[in-house]
């Protein structure tokens, strides 16, 4: 599938967070943090910006030229952080400081997030729901995963949903065994990929 895609910058902030609250607002993850539709409308944009940001500084963020879909990708190095990692503090504070799931969630995909090895870490990946299901994530992460298999690095993610652990696994990412049981919520999948040679 030919999807024009580029990288986007910080001018692109408020589209990309857009594209993510629509992309993900029926989410079981979403919908569990947020089980009251009417606040998450309210407040998922902000929660997500907060990945958005992070990504548009520390990583890049691939967004298909007609604004369709986007993926958010980071390096991270082996070995374990120097310093403890406040993203889920900070989703919290800034999206909705009552709400402990708002962090919560962060705080146990942590635990699981693998460390002895450098790999590209797909943050996320949305499609706006009109277009799901037309190649459009997989046409997004190509890149990405044909330079992982060149340079033999190999690629992490959370899948959020058994639709997405799916695409996944045709992508080549295998379940690492132990899912994440959300409190009362669904399961999250952490997924490796290892290089193609």
């Amino acid at each position: 599938m030919g999807v024009a895609i580029r990288q986007a910058g910080t001018g692109d902030r408020e589209a990309l967070v857009r594209l993510l609250d629509e992309a993900f607002m029926q989410d079981p993850v979403s919908s569990w943090v947020f089980p009251d539709e009417a606040h998450r409308r309210r407040v998922h944009g902000k929660f997500l910006g907060v990945f958005i940001d992070m990504t548009l500084t520390e990583g890049r963020v691939d967004l298909a030229e007609d604004g369709s879909a986007m993926a958010l990708w980071l390096d991270v190095p082996a070995g374990l952080p120097e310093e403890e990692d406040d993203t889920p503090a900070r989703m919290r504070e800034i999206a909705d400081p009552e709400n402990e799931r708002a962090e919560q969630v962060g705080r146990l995909m942590g635990k699981v997030h693998p460390h002895d090895r450098a790999h590209a870490y797909l943050l996320m990946i949305g499609v706006t729901p009109e277009h799901q299901g037309e190649g459009l994530g997989t046409a997004l992460m190509a890149p990405v995963l044909e330079r992982c298999d060149r340079e033999g690095v190999p690629a992490y993610l959370e899948a959020s949903s058994a639709r997405s652990r799916r695409l996944y696994e045709r992508l080549g990412f295998a379940f690492m065994g132990t899912a994440v049981q959300l409190p009362e919520g669904p399961q999250m999948w952490p997924m490796w990929r290892e290089p193609r040679g």
